[in-house]
């Protein structure tokens, strides 16, 4: 797919706020308003955009994330993905190339969630070991 200079544009200005009108677009970006909804409907069937969403402030953000390092037991994949979508701390599940077979994102809002949380990927049956990263600090977040 082809994306020139004011598609990139444009998409940077949804980037950091996506609820922008459309009049408000076209007005930064010096094009008519029917070429920037032409433009984003474009992006959007092409699959360039896939939707628009919201980033969380600090007051609704988890106050503690962690990754999990998770090897789980051959032919085990299903099961243990089923059991992580059902973990409601659970944020996003990763399959990997490498020593770990999967990398688990939670967002908990108390020490004692995460660590219910962390026990239960611990044991659930299939999972070989798990490793845990409780996040410090963030430096770089781009999607809220």
């Amino acid at each position: 797919m082809q994306i020139d200079e004011t598609d990139r544009a444009l998409i940077a200005l949804l980037s950091e706020n996506a609820r922008l009108p459309v009049a408000d677009l076209a007005r930064r970006l010096g094009i008519a308003r029917t070429t920037v909804q032409a433009r984003i409907e474009r992006l959007e069937a092409r699959g360039a955009l896939e939707g628009f969403t919201i980033r969380r402030g600090p007051a609704l953000r988890p106050a503690l994330r962690a990754t999990v390092l998770v090897s789980i037991e051959p032919r085990s994949g299903p099961a243990v993905l089923s059991r992580l979508k059902a973990m409601p701390v659970v944020e996003q599940v990763h399959t990997t190339s490498g020593r770990v077979d999967l990398i688990v994102i939670l967002s908990a809002q108390t020490t004692e969630e995460l660590d219910q949380t962390l026990d239960q990927i611990g044991e659930a049956k299939g999972v070989k070991s798990s490793e845990s990263l409780i996040h410090l600090s963030t430096k770089v977040n781009r999607t809220g």
